[in-house]
């Protein structure tokens, strides 16, 4: 007698679950590896607490340490350290003094507003330069790859200063650091989409022309449709796959140069709060921002699972 196959609903459990573990180990091992490393770092947290200049007793500074589980093994600081991200405490941080979680909220605010203007940007750019240039040989196409190249060669903090000099203290458009609404966002937005509008472009058109050579563009073609419609409807839609895939390296970018973004244009953000946390050796911040950047991670990779299955109908079955 023939095993019945497993109901879809069954394999949808199935890795629904797989993908939970997945998450719990990915977090988990942020966690561990941030908590290692930080806690291995030379210095002493309590004088961290204190500052550089303090001249407390002794007695206060025991006291310091057991209010923070300083006084115990690493084994024990690392099960409490776990115990307490379960149930959602992250800690305090030794300069701020508020919990972690509070920093970390009022910080992400101002980044996620430039990540997804940075994104909107970058991907507008990436989607005409390809479509415009792809197939297609010509002046407009050696100049759409030369300014691909370019603006992938140009360090952030490169990039910024041009930007500032240019339309800030030359033109006076935009505000020079700070600021608030629409127009102070636009350098710092435009400092990160550009490198990364130059290799979505160049991924996109590889895709673009690859999709043009398939047997469906000449149905398309002959049925009637345009050569614009051939690439808006059809083509753009396959050579959107790779595209996805580039968003884990997307997210780290946008992370790592929000640190130096929000640096040259005096922004707050998640990267100012980095970078003041490394300084200054606040551990709890640190680690805290390891375990969101891993959980943007991981959300960002079910998200393109999602994004294939809903651009691919094979991959559903």
């Amino acid at each position: 007698m023939k095993t019945q196959a497993p109901s879809r609903r069954a394999r949808a459990l199935r890795a629904g679950a797989a993908r939970l573990a997945g998450v719990v180990a990915v977090l988990w091992g942020a966690a561990t590896l941030a908590f290692l490393a930080l806690a291995l770092i030379p210095g002493d947290p309590v004088t961290i607490l204190l500052g550089p200049f303090t001249t407390a007793s002794q007695e206060i500074r025991d006291q310091i340490a057991a209010d923070h589980d300083l006084d115990k093994p690493l084994y024990q600081r690392y099960l409490i350290y776990l115990g307490n991200l379960v149930t959602g405490d992250m800690g305090e941080s030794y300069q701020l003094q508020k919990p972690v979680f509070d920093a970390l909220a009022e910080a992400l605010g101002p980044t996620v507003e430039l990540a997804l203007a940075a994104v909107v940007i970058a991907v507008g750019i990436a989607v005409v330069s390809a479509v415009l240039t792809a197939g297609r040989e010509g002046r407009l196409h050696r100049l759409a790859t030369a300014w691909e190249l370019i603006a992938v060669s140009l360090p952030s903090h490169w990039l910024g200063i041009l930007l500032l000099t240019a339309f800030s203290f030359q033109l006076k458009i935009f505000p020079v650091v700070g600021g608030s609404g629409a127009a102070a966002l636009v350098l710092p937005a435009l400092t990160l989409a550009l490198p990364i509008a130059g290799v979505l472009a160049q991924v996109l058109r590889e895709g673009l022309e690859a999709a043009l050579a398939q047997p469906f563009a000449v149905t398309a073609r002959a049925r009637g449709l345009s050569r614009r419609e051939v690439r808006l409807r059809h083509a753009l839609r396959h050579a959107a796959v790779p595209l996805a895939t580039l968003s884990g390296w997307l997210a780290g970018t946008l992370l790592g140069g929000a640190v130096i973004v929000e640096t040259v244009f005096g922004r707050p953000g998640f990267g100012a709060l980095a970078l003041q946390s490394a300084m200054n050796k606040d551990m709890p911040v640190l680690i805290g921002i390891v375990l969101v950047s891993a959980l943007v991670f991981v959300v960002l990779s079910a998200l393109i699972d999602a994004f294939h299955l809903l651009v691919d109908p094979r991959l559903r079955t």
